[in-house]
């Protein structure tokens, strides 16, 4: 399927903040699949699976975690952009990443840290997910974060629901 006018097209990509060295090709990825690809394999995203979104019910084994809700995410994401044209690899980076800020403990975790950080400007999930994946999460020796594309990180900042 041919791409829209309108979506964002990984060979006119804006690139990286650090150049990377050239290296022989693994394969045929484009930019927008090796930031879906650093996603998936950071700590930030395994650590989703530990982190609560919802407790269904007090008694009940049924917590949702935030690793399945991206997931779930994720798939509706790809099927939306297929139909409207857009890229899917990278509407699939920002709905796998979307809830990296978020801390543990769901709802109650991020209203007790917006209390205690009060003063200090408070606390905002969205801002968080991008200190994790371009400061934090550091695997590679040049530079700090995971080194995603502008589109990328440009479409996690933008993202400002709950």
């Amino acid at each position: 399927m041919s791409l829209a006018l309108y979506a964002s097209n990984p060979a006119a990509s804006r690139g990286r903040a650090h150049a990377e060295p050239s290296r022989p090709v693994r394969g045929p990825r484009d930019a927008f699949q090796r930031d879906r690809d650093r996603i998936i394999h950071s700590i930030a995203f395994r650590r989703l699976r530990g982190k609560t979104q919802v407790f269904v019910a007090p008694d009940g084994d049924h917590v949702r975690v935030r690793l399945t809700h991206s997931l779930e995410v994720a798939q509706i994401g790809r099927t939306v952009a297929r139909a409207l044209g857009l890229n899917e690899d990278l509407t699939e980076a920002l709905c796998l990443a979307h809830d990296i800020g978020h801390p543990p403990f769901g709802h109650a975790g991020e209203d007790a840290l917006k209390t205690a950080t009060a003063d200090a400007g408070g606390f905002d999930h969205n801002a968080h997910t991008l200190r994790v994946l371009t400061l934090l999460e550091s695997p590679y020796p040049l530079w700090e974060g995971l080194n995603l594309t502008w589109e990328t990180l440009e479409g996690l900042a933008k993202h400002n629901g709950p």
